[in-house]
């Protein structure tokens, strides 16, 4: 069955337009990072560059949109940037896209490639539903810092993803908690491609679709649905 994801109402209030698409695939095989991964990373640093055209990342329509975004709820995009923002900045750094594992390149790629924020979570781990919630400031996030696991707490405010267990992903796409993330051993996975306007619904079909290549060519067999919320 799937997962039940939902936008709650103060979400959609603060931050009309907001459309996420989610592509669910079960049956992957995942694993270190090879040949077939690396390429998508590097036909993603090409093609954000060539899109930018010697721009920053933040000067893209849908960037700017993202930072606007931020800043209603409370966050310094500057300080806490967007997913798709970060790796693109970090791509035409020419520090190179990193490399984590199968999966988490083929989103990574995506993401660059057409800046926007992808999300992939293993659908696993997730307890209950998922909600893009504003937070209260008392749910926890299970995160590592100094070698070991901490809890850290959202600011009263903020956009989360949250399940039944606690917050999965803080400041929106900023940070993704490690209870739920892509490793080595996942087997059914939940991508999550976050718009907003100006990006056109036909274009986050576009990119859903692509996403949905990659995974099938770097794992064969696998099951895979697109689906809106």
């Amino acid at each position: 069955m799937p997962l039940t994801l939902t936008v709650s109402d103060e979400v959609h209030g603060l931050v009309p337009g907001f459309a996420p698409l989610v592509v669910e695939a079960q049956g992957l095989v995942n694993g270190p990072s090879d040949e077939a991964s690396s390429a998508l990373l590097d036909d993603a640093a090409d093609r954000v560059a060539e899109r930018l055209g010697g721009r920053a990342p933040h000067e893209d329509p849908h960037m700017a949109a993202w930072r606007a975004a931020y800043c209603a709820f409370g966050a310094k995009p500057s300080r806490t940037r967007n997913s798709a923002e970060a790796l693109a900045r970090r791509a035409l750094s020419g520090a190179g896209l990193p490399r984590i594992n199968r999966l988490v390149d083929a989103y990574n790629a995506l993401s660059v490639a057409r800046l926007i924020p992808v999300g992939g979570e293993d659908a696993d781990r997730i307890r209950g539903g998922m909600r893009l919630v504003r937070a209260t400031g008392r749910e926890p996030f299970v995160t590592v810092a100094g070698g070991g696991e901490s809890v850290e707490h959202p600011e009263p405010g903020e956009i989360v993803w949250c399940d039944e267990e606690g917050v999965t992903c803080r400041r929106w796409n900023w940070r993704q908690g490690p209870r739920t993330r892509l490793t080595e051993e996942s087997v059914n996975a939940l991508f999550l491609l976050e718009s907003l306007a100006p990006m056109t619904a036909g274009e986050l079909d576009a990119a859903g679709a692509e996403l949905a290549v990659s995974l099938e060519k770097l794992s064969p067999g696998a099951r895979i649905t697109i689906r809106t919320l």
